[in-house]
C-alpha cells in the first residue's frame, strides 16, 4: 500500500468538512461511552459487528441525524475504537507472557481539538482530476494535485491540522517501486550521533541544521503572546493559531530537509544500513536535542525512499554491539566512554574514529528490513 498526500486549496466551503468532522466526534464520544457502559453491565466489550448493528438501530430511534452522515465513515469510527481495545487486550497478554515491556493504554475519549480526521473506504466520494466530491455534503473540493497516484484508490482520508489546513490522503495499491535509479555499486552504514547527525562508513559526515533551535526565538515570542491573552478569548485563539503556525513551519523545514537528504543518499548508495535506537530512553537523557534531530522520522523517510526507488534498506538489531567492537579484528573495547571520539585497538593497533567504526559495524550486521 502507498499513500499520497495533497493539500486542499483555501476555499470557503472547507468549513463544511470541519463541521462533518465535528459531527463524527460526537459519534466517537457516544460509541466509547457505550463500550464502557456495556463493560459495566456484561463484564466484556462489544464486538465490532455488534456495534455496527447497534448503530443501525440508533439511526432509526434516538439518532436519526446520523443517517445524514456517511455510513462507512461512521463504521470507520467504530473500527478505530475496536482496534484500540484489541491492541489494549493484546498488549496485556503480551506483557503477562513477558514478550514486551511497552504498555498500551485503554482507548480514551478524544477532546474536540484532537479529533481531526475522517476516512472513506468504498463509497461516498468521487475524484475527478483535482476535485473531490463528497456525497453527503453534495459539494466538490479542489486540492493541489502536484503528482499523479498509481494503482486503485482503496481509502480516502481527510485530515485537519492544528493550523486549520486540510489535507487529502489517498491510499492506493502499489507494491512495485515507482521508478528505479541506476546502480552505483556503493554501500554504506549509517551511525546517528549527537555532535554529527549522520556518519557514514566511508567517512562522510552530515550535520543537522537543528531547525527547532533556529526557531526558538519565534517560539518563545509566540508563547509569550499567548500567555498574555485572556483564556478562550478571540485574541487567545488567534495567538494559539500563530503558535501552531510557527511549529508547523519548523516541522515542514525539517521534513523537507529529510526528504532531500534521503534522495541524495539513495542516488549515491545502492544499499544502506542504519541502527535501531531506543529513542524514548535517549529523550530522557538529552531531551529537546533528540526531538530536534528527529532520528525516528528520518529513519522512516529513508526507508520509504529506498522502497520507492527499489534499493536495499538494512537495519541493525537494537541490542547488537556496534560501537565498542573493532571492525578489523572484532576486539571489544570495554573501557570506551562517550567522551572518547578517537581510540586505538589494543589487539591489532588500528586507529579508529568512533562513529566511522560504528557505521562499518552497522553495515556488516545489517539485515533486510521488511
Amino acid at each position: 500500500m502507498k499513500t499520497e498526500k495533497y493539500e486542499f486549496y483555501h476555499q470557503s466551503n472547507l468549513i463544511q468538512i470541519g463541521n462533518l468532522i465535528d459531527d463524527l466526534h460526537s459519534v466517537h464520544i457516544h460509541l466509547l461511552k457505550l463500550q464502557r457502559r456495556y463493560y459495566r453491565i456484561y463484564g466484556k466489550y462489544a464486538s465490532f459487528g455488534r456495534i455496527c448493528n447497534h448503530i443501525t438501530k440508533l439511526k432509526q430511534r434516538t439518532k436519526p441525524h446520523w443517517a445524514d452522515l456517511p455510513s462507512q465513515v461512521i463504521q470507520q469510527v467504530a473500527k478505530r475504537i475496536h482496534l484500540g481495545y484489541k491492541n489494549f487486550f493484546d498488549n496485556i497478554k503480551e506483557r503477562k507472557a513477558g514478550l514486551t515491556n511497552c504498555k498500551v493504554g485503554r482507548p480514551k475519549i478524544k477532546p474536540n481539538h484532537k479529533y481531526n480526521s475522517l476516512t472513506f473506504t468504498q463509497s461516498g466520494f468521487k475524484i475527478e482530476g483535482n476535485r473531490l466530491y463528497i456525497g453527503c455534503l453534495k459539494k466538490s473540493f479542489t486540492f493541489w494535485k502536484h503528482r499523479d497516484w498509481t494503482g486503485p484508490v482503496k481509502t480516502v482520508t481527510i485530515k485537519r491540522d492544528t493550523v486549520g489546513d486540510y489535507y487529502l490522503y489517498l491510499t492506493c495499491e502499489d507494491c512495485e517501486p515507482t521508478e528505479k535509479l541506476p546502480l552505483t555499486g556503493n554501500v554504506a552504514g549509517v551511525d546517528f550521533g549527537m555532535k554529527t547527525f549522520l556518519t557514514l562508513s566511508d567517512g562522510t559526515t552530515i550535520a543537522s541544521p537543528e531547525f527547532y533551535k533556529q526557531g526558538l526565538a519565534a517560539i518563545r515570542s509566540a508563547n509569550k503572546a499567548l500567555s498574555r491573552k485572556q483564556y478562550l478569548s478571540s485574541g487567545w485563539f488567534r495567538a494559539k493559531r500563530h503558535l501552531a503556525r510557527v511549529h508547523k513551519k519548523i516541522a515542514d523545514q525539517r521534513r523537507d530537509w529529510f526528504f532531500k537528504l534521503a534522495l541524495r543518499l539513495v542516488r549515491k548508495y545502492d544499499s544502506i544500513a542504519i541502527e535501531t535506537l531506543n529513542l524514548e530512553g535517549m529523550k530522557r537523557l538529552w531531551g529537546r536535542k533528540i526531538s530536534d534531530v528527529a532520528f525516528g522520522e528520518f529513519s522512516l523517510i529513508l526507508q520509504w525512499t529506498y522502497a520507492k526507488y527499489g534499493k536495499t534498506f538494512l537495519k541493525a538489531g537494537h541490542w547488537t554491539a556496534t560501537t565498542k567492537p573493532c571492525h578489523c579484528c572484532g576486539h571489544h573495547n570495554e573501557n570506551l566512554t562517550l567522551s572518547d571520539r578517537q581510540w586505538t585497538c589494543l589487539e591489532c593497533g588500528f586507529p579508529h574514529d568512533r562513529d566511522v567504526n560504528a557505521a562499518i559495524n552497522i553495515l556488516r550486521v545489517g539485515v533486510p528490513w521488511t
